[in-house]
Formats: C-alpha cells, sequence, structure tokens
C-alpha cells in the first residue's frame, strides 16, 4: 500500500490549506485554500508541486477562502475532475469564489494604479491571481454529496463528510483506501465547529481514525462563554450609540455575520439595544444568506423555533442588505449612530476598507473585532495597537475605540478540540496538527501526547510524510 500525505498549505499557519494525498496511484487534494497572511501571500501565485492535470479529485471541507479560494487557479492550470464537497459547500463555494475573482481583479488593477502614480516597482500581485472567467470554469464542476454516507470514489477509495457546525456545510472527511485486504483510514478535521452556538447543529465525529489531521487555531485557549457574548455586544452598542459614533464590524460573510444577526435579533427582542439602522455590506454575505434559507435541516432547535414564531434574524426591522457600490457609499451620508457589518473579516479587502476610513478616526466610533485575525492582516494590525494604519495607500491615526468579542469564534476552542477529539475510540497511528500559528500548533500537540499519550507532528509547509 502507498500513502503519502504532503502539507501545502496550513502548515504552522491559519490560512492557505491544502493537503495532496497520494493514495495506490491516486492522487487527491483535500482543501485547495488561499493563504491571507501578508507575508505568506506570494505563495498563492507559485505553480502547483504536481500539474494539476494529475490530481484525481478534490475533497472540499466547506467554503471559506481559505479552504477552497485557489480552486479557480488550480482549474485554469489544468484540473479536470470533480470537487466533491456538500450540497450546502457547494452552494456557497460557488459564491465565494465569484467573490474572489472580483476583488482579486479590482485589487490587482487598484495596486497596479498605485504603483504606478507613485513610482513604484511593480510585484505579483499587480497581475490578478485569477479572473472571474476562471471562477466561472468552476461552477459545473462541484459534486455534492450528502453527510454520513460512505461513497466510493475508485476501486480502491470510499470517502464520507460528517458535520462538524463550523459553518453551513462543513464536514469532517474520512478517507478509506483499500489494498490487499488492508485498510487504512485518514480524517481530515477541516475547521471544527462548536457546540450550543446559535443556527447550526453541533459537531459530530467519527469513531476511528488511523491518521487524524487536526486543526489548532484556537488550541491554546478556550472562549467566553455565549453569555458573555450578548452582554458585551449589548454594552459596546449602547455606549457606543451614547457617545453618538458609529459601530462598524469586519465580519466574515459566511457563518459570522449570519450569527451577528442572530444576536443582534434576540437583544432587539429582549429589548435591550435601540433600534439602529443596520447594514449588511457585503454582497456576498447576503447571497449567503440566501443559501442558510434552503438548509432549515441543519438548524439546531433553538433557531427552528425562532423560525416557527415568524421572529427570523435575518429580517428584522432596521436591518438592510446593501448590495450595490452605490448603496454602501450611500451610508456614509447617514447622520446618527449605525451599525454596519461588512466584509473581510481580516480587513484584508472589500468594502470594510472604506468604512476603516471613514471610522477609524473617529473616537466616538467603536470597530468591533468578532473573529481571528491572522499574523500579517490589516485586521490583526489594528487589534494590537498600532497607533497608525495604512489603508487604501493612505496612512490614518487609530483614534477609535477598538474591540474584541471571542466568543464570536465559529472555531472550536481547546476543551472543544479535545472533546471532538475523545470520540475517536482508537489510539491513532499519528496526529497531524495544522492550522495553527506555530506556538499554538506545537503547544496542542504537546497537550495531545501529555494528556491522551498520542503521537503527534506539527508538518512544516510541503513536508512530505510516508504514511506506509
Amino acid at each position: 500500500m502507498q500513502l503519502k500525505l504532503t502539507f501545502l498549505g496550513a502548515a504552522q499557519n491559519v490560512t492557505g490549506s491544502r493537503y495532496l494525498l497520494q493514495a495506490n496511484g491516486r492522487k487527491l487534494l483535500i482543501d485547495c485554500g488561499l493563504y491571507q497572511e501578508r507575508q505568506f501571500q506570494g505563495r498563492n501565485w507559485d505553480p502547483f508541486p504536481i500539474p494539476p492535470a494529475e490530481l484525481d479529485a478534490i475533497l472540499l471541507t466547506h467554503a471559506h477562502v481559505d479552504h477552497c479560494g485557489l480552486l479557480p487557479k488550480l482549474v485554469r492550470d489544468g484540473f479536470a475532475g470533480k470537487i466533491y464537497c456538500t450540497e450546502p459547500t457547494a452552494e456557497i463555494a460557488r459564491i465565494v469564489l465569484m467573490d474572489a475573482a472580483k476583488l482579486a481583479v479590482e485589487d490587482a488593477a487598484f495596486k497596479k494604479k498605485r504603483h504606478k502614480r507613485e513610482g513604484r516597482q511593480g510585484t505579483f500581485a499587480d497581475e490578478p491571481l485569477y479572473t472571474v472567467e476562471d471562477a466561472q470554469r468552476c461552477q459545473d464542476i462541484f459534486a455534492p454529496v450528502p453527510y454520513d454516507r460512505s461513497i466510493t470514489l475508485f476501486d480502491n477509495l470510499d470517502v464520507c463528510f460528517r458535520n462538524v457546525g463550523h459553518i453551513l456545510g462543513a464536514a469532517a472527511i474520512r478517507v478509506e483506501t483499500r489494498y490487499n485486504g488492508d485498510t487504512r483510514s485518514l480524517l481530515f478535521s477541516g475547521d471544527l465547529g462548536r457546540w450550543d452556538k446559535p443556527i447550526l447543529l453541533d459537531p459530530a465525529n467519527f469513531v476511528q481514525a488511523d491518521y487524524i489531521v487536526c486543526e489548532s487555531t484556537y488550541g491554546n485557549r478556550n472562549h467566553e462563554e455565549t453569555a458573555d457574548i450578548k452582554q458585551h455586544l449589548c454594552e459596546i452598542i449602547n455606549k457606543t450609540r451614547a457617545e453618538g459614533g458609529n459601530i462598524v464590524i469586519p465580519s466574515f460573510a459566511i457563518e459570522r455575520a449570519q450569527e451577528l444577526l442572530y444576536y443582534l435579533n434576540e437583544l432587539l427582542l429582549e429589548d435591550c439595544i435601540p433600534h439602529l439602522m443596520t447594514f449588511v455590506d457585503s454582497p456576498m454575505a447576503i447571497s449567503v444568506t440566501e443559501v442558510f434559507k434552503h438548509h432549515p435541516d441543519l438548524f439546531d432547535q433553538d433557531m427552528r423555533e425562532h423560525l416557527r414564531n415568524h421572529e427570523s434574524p435575518f429580517d428584522f426591522p432596521g436591518l438592510v442588505m446593501t448590495r450595490t457600490t452605490r448603496q454602501s457609499k450611500a451610508i456614509n451620508h447617514i447622520q446618527g449612530t449605525i451599525l454596519i457589518i461588512a466584509g473581510s473579516g481580516m480587513c484584508t479587502g472589500g468594502r470594510i476598507k472604506h468604512h476603516l476610513v471613514n471610522n477609524i478616526t473617529r473616537p466616538e466610533s467603536t470597530i468591533l473585532f468578532v473573529g481571528y485575525q491572522a499574523h500579517g492582516t490589516l485586521g490583526r494590525i489594528i487589534v494590537d495597537g498600532q497607533p497608525e494604519v495604512r489603508i487604501l495607500g493612505q496612512t490614518y491615526p487609530v483614534r477609535a475605540r477598538i474591540e474584541r468579542i471571542f466568543g464570536f469564534s465559529a472555531h472550536a476552542d481547546q476543551g472543544e478540540l479535545l472533546r471532538w477529539l475523545g470520540e475517536i475510540g482508537n489510539i491513532p497511528r499519528r496526529v497531524f496538527v495544522t492550522h495553527g500559528e506555530a506556538e499554538v500548533a506545537h503547544e496542542f500537540a504537546q497537550l495531545l501526547t501529555d494528556q491522551k499519550n498520542w503521537p503527534t507532528h506539527v508538518p512544516e509547509y510541503q513536508e512530505t510524510v510516508e504514511l506506509m
């Protein structure tokens, strides 16, 4: 049996998830994500280590851009197979890729123009990573599969997807390969969700795996309680309203924006916050919210109860969905306190940059971060307390109040990672700890070794491991 695993991304960092699995003559790619950290973005333009045409299939854990955002480049460069994932993941990924392509073209044009104006030497980022046409070519090659049903991809290889609650459609994937009566199973966690979170069902897991590739984004900490999230959000909104500023929330379009709406709706129903105009200024978040409405079977009991009572968090008084650029620009002319939810969540692109320009110098306004901020991103620079930041080519002093609510995270914390792994009934041959900053990944790997006596390894970028 031939079994080989190469770590092409999310190795001692938290974006760019890509794992190349070679099993008995087949070549599978598990996830195909973009790097978002500034220091690693050049890797997005690097040639794929093997000709993409040699890949037999791609397995997608979920539709976040750091897990699916490189697909158009791979297809343009020769991949001609199928992309296997759940139905919600396929629906959301189609939206994400088209949005990413538009942003890539716009950002490249903006940077090229700015570099020329400043007389600076151009960089790789002056040309788009891929185009809208490239993203369009991905639309028809998704092959949706149901949760919890083993699918035979090839004569010696089966895959099964299991709900992990991270975002709508997210899955852990188990790959089983057979040779001469011998079977080996590999479990890829993708990004793990959390228990008792709004909207979605709790994570599930398999009970056996020979090898595990496990994320570790929050492998060294535990989140605050959900009750604290509502209280903290309530306090921030009321304080900013009293001071006459705006609340600007950089938010991921998938799951985070919908979860924010859920909490805002509950606070309004409980009469804890004033009825402010609330803008979801993200065409992608608006489209993804429509996908949520297609899959109520994946909602938890509380969310279903809200819908039965006609209290949908996706349609409350004062909520405005702004799709067009003209509508987005008009937000800046509104007097009085408003709440703006815009992407991207790490402030690496999108409309949030324009809202930061209009609010980050205002002491009465609040910039509220509700998600992970990777090293090197604009969001991380702001939350790290830099007195000045560069946005859209200009430098601005940071005078707005900067707030964070950690409990919003859709990623499992340390205790939840251990809870999920605790469902594995056997001792794995090895656990590969990925999708975490280097220090965090090593700390979580050591914790697994100390508490469970499991053999662990924190792989390096482009490291290949022979499993058989």
